[in-house]
């Protein structure tokens, strides 16, 4: 699951290539989804108790919130923990965009994004 979480995250991303999508709001909702398929990045995050790591960890918390909403969470986040990925509550991410953060990982779960 981690795996596909990954891959299509990438896929979706490519969409954003040029520096004016860039500053799109779908792509800036992507961030902490980067840093979560990039373990090493993540690490480093977490070490530096960064801004991304926070907003990573509140979104987590969310998800763990909703897994009655998305079934597929409860897996993912399974794969997140074997990862040393748990979550932690700051409070510094709308709900409105841990909201849409959730939408587009349920998508990339439910395959929309996949390349084969």
């Amino acid at each position: 699951m981690y795996r596909i979480f990954c891959e299509s995250c990438q896929a979706y991303i490519k969409q954003y290539q040029d520096q004016e999508s860039r500053n799109e709001y779908r792509y800036k909702m992507t961030r902490p989804l980067q840093l979560i398929s990039d373990i090493a990045q993540y690490k480093k995050h977490e070490q530096e108790n960064s801004l991304l790591y926070k907003q990573v960890n509140d979104l987590i918390v969310f998800m763990r919130k909703h897994t009655h909403e998305y079934p597929k969470f409860k897996a993912f986040l399974w794969t997140l923990e074997s990862r040393e990925i748990k979550g932690k509550y700051f409070g510094i991410v709308p709900p409105e965009d841990l909201r849409e953060q959730s939408k587009l990982i349920n998508m990339f779960l439910n395959l929309l994004y996949w390349e084969e």
